[in-house]
């Protein structure tokens, strides 16, 4: 995967970003493996990566995390099989997307064994944990399935198509 720091629409006129790639995950599903080979990639090729063990011991966990979505010209998100079973991870998607149509951030998604359809439809795995115990209202369980809708839609990695 080539990734090259996005220019923002923005960004010509503020600050440089503290990242170039942001990465979101469902921790227990690729914390030690795909998601950590790759950081290792991504750090290698000298490319700043923010990855949520970063942050800052008695830091606050939502505003840091919602502050390196921001301060990051990419994010990638890795579906997994797990990943619309957080309530965090749904809401993080929610916010890179807004990132993504206010600041211009470019939105990279691979599907780490599921099915890019799952994701988009909500079916399979991601249908079961909307039908778990995801209790929220209904505005913002619409909100969580029309941003994985629109990530789906995004030009991204299969793990089916690649080793």
């Amino acid at each position: 995967m080539a990734f090259e720091a996005a220019s923002s629409p923005s960004s010509a006129q503020s600050l440089p970003k503290k990242n170039d790639v942001f990465i979101s995950f469902r921790g227990e599903d690729t914390r030690s493996n795909f998601t950590s080979h790759l950081y290792d990639a991504f750090c290698r090729k000298h490319i700043r990566t923010y990855i949520d063990y970063q942050l800052d011991k008695g830091d606050e966990i939502a505003p840091s995390l919602l502050q390196a979505i921001e301060d990051s010209y990419v994010s990638v998100v890795v579906f997994s099989k797990n990943y619309a079973s957080s309530r965090w991870c749904l809401d993080e998607l929610t916010h890179i997307l807004h990132c993504r149509r206010v600041q211009g951030q470019t939105v990279v998604p691979v599907f780490y064994k599921v099915e890019p359809s799952h994701v988009r439809n909500q079916t399979g795995v991601y249908k079961q944990a909307f039908e778990s115990d995801l209790k929220v209202d209904q505005h913002k369980m619409d909100m969580w399935k029309q941003a994985l809708n629109e990530a789906a839609n995004l030009a991204g990695h299969d793990s089916h198509t690649f080793r």
